[in-house]
């Protein structure tokens, strides 16, 4: 009779153990297994349309940094060029320059060739007038005031050039297909000699483009 008792207590704790056995967790049914992923976060670092960032920015202003050099193709300085409404800023910063007055204007021709700059042609003049600012039919639209060099050979001045733009398309504009140029004289311009003012040999000079 004890080991009737025995035997169904045995048998019992068989099933209960079994049954445990069978309640692992089974994987999510409604997943079908599969990992959830994380929504995709949206991206708002994107880089600015460079034609917006212009839009947005100082887009109606051109700017034109001209480098300048000697009869020998050395660089002795920069001219910016900035438009404005009543012409052109000009921010002149030159060394190793002779000391004095020089003539100084935008010529037709955007090539600096040395020695002698000659490639440059003659002044910038799209409305065909008289050379020179004191002239009564003057000035062609590159003519410019006169450069005062310092005894250590720099120039560091800002002027207006009235008569131009760098608008792209106006018949004044310094901006013409081939580009124009920059040039520095050996000496005075004397405001109605003509062609040039009698400003002498070319020594220094810049492209415009």
């Amino acid at each position: 009779m004890k080991r009737r008792l025995w035997l169904t207590l045995v048998i019992g704790i068989v099933i209960v153990l079994a049954a445990c056995g069978n309640q692992e967790k089974e994987p999510d049914v409604e997943n079908d297994g599969v990992e959830e992923q994380e929504p995709a976060v949206e991206n708002n670092n994107e880089e600015a349309d460079p034609a917006e960032v212009d839009e947005l920015g100082d887009g109606d202003v051109e700017v034109a940094t001209i480098d300048l050099i000697d009869t020998e193709g050395d660089s002795v300085g920069t001219v910016k060029l900035t438009d404005q409404d009543d012409g052109v800023h000009m921010k002149v910063e030159a060394t190793d320059l002779p000391e004095g007055t020089h003539g100084f204007h935008f010529h037709e021709v955007g090539k600096c060739e040395v020695p002698d700059f000659e490639s440059a042609g003659g002044h910038f003049n799209p409305t065909e007038a008289s050379h020179g600012l004191d002239h009564e039919k003057g000035p062609h639209a590159g003519d410019l005031p006169n450069l005062e060099v310092t005894a250590d050979g720099s120039v560091d001045v800002e002027l207006l050039a009235e008569h131009v733009t760098l608008k792209s398309g106006e018949e004044n504009s310094l901006m013409q297909e081939g580009g124009t140029a920059l040039v520095i004289h050996a000496a005075p311009d004397d405001g109605v000699s003509q062609p040039s003012g009698d400003s002498g040999d070319r020594i220094a000079c810049g492209v415009i483009q």
